[in-house]
């Protein structure tokens, strides 16, 4: 008898880290949730998490010119895994602002790290069950 492992799908899209291509990410996010059968509602709610982590890191400071975003998608049977980094030249978004609590209400969870000099924010969305 073979076990056979599960692995997650893992999508990962690098885009100018500009306002005007965030659209790109919102809409990935849109078509990766609904593939796992998202509804609607969570659909919406993870492309304005998106939305809001990447305000966040590209709010943190001045950014360069030629920056980019890394939007990093880890797509499990029930859960779409997210992680969004940027260049942290000026340390990680604040986890007390209003904007932040709005995003940890649109996900299960969310949490914001740095690296070297990577700033990342990382949340997951588990689908309800019987979605």
């Amino acid at each position: 008898m073979t076990t056979q492992t599960m692995t997650n799908d893992i999508v990962e899209l690098t885009v100018p880290a500009d306002g005007a291509y965030l659209s790109v990410l919102r809409t990935a996010t849109a078509g990766l949730a609904a593939r796992l059968h998202f509804t609607l509602n969570e659909i919406e709610d993870l492309r304005i998490a998106v939305d809001e982590a990447c305000a966040l890191l590209l709010s943190v400071g001045k950014i360069p010119q030629g920056t980019e975003l890394t939007c990093r998608f880890d797509v499990g049977p029930e859960s779409l895994a997210i992680a969004i980094s940027a260049p942290a030249t000026f340390g990680l978004p604040d986890t007390q602002t209003f904007a932040w609590r709005v995003l940890a209400a649109l996900v299960a969870d969310v949490s914001a790290e740095r690296s070297a000099d990577v700033a990342t924010i990382r949340m997951t969305k588990r689908r309800v069950s019987g979605s």
